[in-house]
């Protein structure tokens, strides 16, 4: 009787686990484009429905179920109603708030959903440059001063930002170096960001004076990054460009750069480093300091986005204007890619979208591409670094980006869907 009381207690346990896991793991906000399903997974009891909008016409708002509940229920809900199933879809833009409670009486959080609007681009390919500055200095590195070791037990590690000492705001290397410098030894207050979770925290830190009477932290430091990409699109209404398909990471930690500002300048490509099994190929270029074409705001693992200057910058035509396809309406077979893998030559190339990841939203891997094209093969092996965030073009439409290169096969890698590069770029 005993054990049969234990397992009913660890029954309902279990099931009280599962709830709160699920409501844990329901998203704050959500970003869709307009006719997207928004999907939210729950378990049987949990209830969601719309409690607010910023869209002046509330009373038009509807949703339409696609997917059938636990409960088997289904049906077409109007404004205000709960939703009784995991999927829906909104046919307008601005903001909603979701509501999530128990039976539809007991209110545990709320959901935001953002509806960005349908829009169209102009595909670009082009070879850029890009110079990125963090916010802070990143830490590389760490080394003995004579035998002293001043970061030891202050919980500093490589992939650490270090934003301000003693109240001095650090923006570059040089602001540290100075700063530490004036100390002449005395203890230091250092307060810095952690990288794999971005929260702020303290460390108190005597330097070591070296024989050249200088001060150390014994610290290596980096306040920039840069390279060699292609941008992607640019959207006219925003004036807005992404690029890369995924993010700039550090050479060192193999973190992702978090960004004070950035600069896209142009780049000149000097050689092809043809890609062959285990080993990547490279498009091989510089970057012209002095010509900057825009800023670049944000470093994100989907790409890399900003603002042109002016669109004649990039000779951005607004006839290559094109619709941005919606991810249920990519399909297997064939397209294309834009790239620029001779200066001043860009071109479109045939490639094969081989598998499609529908239901991905977690990374930049959401279509398995082949390169088909005779040319590209003969010139680059396939997809080489550099061609990152070349456009993909498929029944004259925009689907997405080229992010990735398989390593023992050169002629395939990866592609990012246009609708994950457009939300990040709108949460900006």
């Amino acid at each position: 009787m005993k054990i049969f009381k234990k397992l009913i207690v660890l029954f309902f346990l279990l099931i009280i686990y599962m709830y709160v896991a699920n409501i844990t793991l329901m998203p704050n906000s959500i970003i869709i484009m307009q006719g997207e399903n928004v999907e939210v997974s729950r378990l049987w009891g949990i209830n969601i429905k719309q409690i607010a909008t910023t869209n002046p016409n509330l009373e038009q708002y509807k949703v339409d179920t696609t997917i059938e509940e636990v409960s088997g229920e289904t049906g077409n809900l109007e404004n205000g109603e709960a939703y009784q199933n995991n999927e829906a879809k909104s046919n307008i833009t601005g903001k909603i708030d979701l509501g999530v409670s128990i039976f539809d009486t007991i209110p545990l959080k709320n959901i935001s959903v953002s509806v960005i609007p349908k829009t169209t681009v102009i595909p670009l390919g082009d070879s850029i440059g890009m110079k990125l500055y963090t916010k802070g200095v990143l830490v590389v590195g760490m080394s003995d001063i004579e035998g002293n070791k001043p970061y030891e037990n202050t919980g500093i590690e490589e992939g650490d930002r270090i934003i301000k000492i003693d109240n001095v705001e650090i923006t570059c290397t040089d602001d540290l170096v100075e700063t530490v410098n004036k100390s002449k030894g005395k203890e230091l207050e250092v307060k810095y960001v952690k990288e794999e979770n971005d929260t702020e925290m303290v460390a108190n830190i005597i330097p070591a004076k070296t024989s050249e009477n200088e001060y150390k932290l014994g610290l290596w430091v980096r306040d920039a990054a840069a390279g060699v990409g292609t941008v992607t699109f640019y959207e006219p209404i925003s004036e807005q460009f992404a690029s890369l398909g995924h993010g700039i990471t550090d050479i060192d930690t193999g973190s992702l750069v978090k960004i004070a500002s950035g600069e896209l300048v142009k780049a000149h490509i000097l050689s092809i480093m043809k890609g062959q099994k285990g080993v990547p190929g490279e498009l091989r270029g510089t970057i012209d300091g002095g010509s900057k074409l825009g800023e670049v705001y944000n470093n994100t693992s989907f790409g890399i986005f900003g603002k042109l200057e002016t669109a004649s910058s990039l000779e951005v035509s607004n006839k290559n204007e094109m619709e941005v396809l919606s991810r249920d309406k990519i399909k297997t077979g064939k397209a294309q890619i834009i790239c620029e893998i001779e200066t001043g030559n860009k071109k479109y190339y045939d490639i094969e979208i081989q598998k499609i990841y529908y239901n991905n939203n977690s990374n930049n891997k959401s279509m398995l591409i082949k390169v088909t094209d005779e040319e590209l093969l003969e010139k680059t092996g396939g997809i080489i670094q550099g061609m990152s965030g070349s456009p993909i073009i498929q029944d004259g439409k925009f689907v997405g980006a080229v992010t990735h290169v398989l390593v023992n096969d050169p002629t395939t890698g990866y592609g990012v869907f246009a609708d994950l590069m457009l939300k990040e770029m709108k949460l900006n």
